[in-house]
């Protein structure tokens, strides 16, 4: 991401004083936290800090080093990720069976056209491990018959492979606290429906079973909470009078791909930032597609505005 600020990610059981440990030696060492976002789910505790090191009186290894050595004495995981850190950034796609949202990712990346190295594809089936040998990319299975994942396998490959971004290309597993507070705003998945309407599994038969005349899909950063975090990019699509859902599959599969990769840049670019639960496309940004095509814009009606009639006008 183009931003200039140190990420320090800090894990572990909740306890009391560890924010005031983490920030006490961050201020010893000339470090000025930006930002500071704390959270507890399931007695996890996780605190994202954005800091600058600018002006700090130590190396950017002695911080790393005092961080974790602090991170041991709490029984905490400390991650440090400085700006050099992220010059070249490592994607791990994460897929279950469904192929359209790799197939875009690795179209884009074989063109140059993606930002970023995809590093690793990781499935909890092994169906499309064939595509990713075809692309010369490392494939792993964690799932085991019925497709359950290991998460502890899945953080062991994350840090293997130095994964600065995780896309769900279609994957149909929920990640724990455990995996998601380690990677806060750096997990991104698609979802089949125009979010916040029907969120979890089914979305598309959930969006024939009640009618709807325009669906969707959604791609987003994942947070604790199934299918409710900060959206990135959505697109629609017209639902015929006779739609079923292999009909709602075929139309919204395309815009999956589309929306997805789309999310993908705009992250990649640091184009995107999160603030209170919502993006912001920064002004470097404004080119993205976010939603429906600026063509839409001509056949939207404009009038009536409430309050513009004369008569409206001199009644207030």
């Amino acid at each position: 991401m183009t931003t200039d600020v140190t990420e320090i990610t800090v894990i572990g059981d909740d306890d009391t004083g560890l924010v005031a440990r983490v920030t006490s030696l961050l201020f010893e060492r000339g470090v000025n936290i930006e930002d500071l976002d704390q959270a507890v789910r399931d007695g996890l505790f996780r605190m994202y800090l954005a800091v600058d090191t600018s002006e700090m009186v130590c190396t950017e290894e002695t911080l790393r080093e005092d961080l974790h050595e602090l991170g041991t004495d709490l029984g905490l995981d400390v991650q440090v990720r400085f700006p050099a850190d992220r010059e070249t950034q490592q994607i791990a796609v994460l897929v279950t069976k469904e192929s359209h949202c790799l197939e875009a990712l690795f179209e884009a990346w074989a063109n140059d056209d993606l930002g970023a190295d995809i590093g690793v594809v990781i499935g909890n089936h092994d169906n499309l491990q064939p595509l990713a040998e075809h692309y010369g990319v490392p494939f792993h299975d964690i799932g085991d018959e019925k497709g359950r994942q290991n998460e502890d396998e899945l953080l062991e490959l994350l840090a293997e492979y130095d994964a600065d971004l995780i896309v769900l290309a279609r994957y149909m597993r929920i990640l724990s606290p455990n995996v998601v507070f380690r990677y806060e705003d750096r997990i991104i998945n698609v979802h089949p429906s125009l979010l916040p309407a029907f969120p979890g599994a089914e979305a598309y038969r959930q969006a024939v079973d009640e009618g709807v005349r325009v669906a969707g899909v959604t791609a987003h950063y994942v947070t604790t909470d199934l299918d409710q975090g900060p959206i990135i990019t959505q697109r629609a699509f017209d639902v015929p009078d006779d739609a079923d859902v292999d009909l709602l599959k075929r139309r919204g599969q395309p815009l999956e791909a589309d929306a997805l990769l789309e999310a993908v840049r705009l992250h990649l670019n640091g184009d995107v930032s999160v603030h209170r639960g919502r993006t912001t496309v920064r002004e470097n940004g404004t080119n993205y597609q976010l939603g429906l095509p600026e063509e839409l814009e001509e056949v939207t009606p404009d009038r009536p505005v409430d309050g513009i009639g004369s008569v409206v006008a001199d009644e207030n």
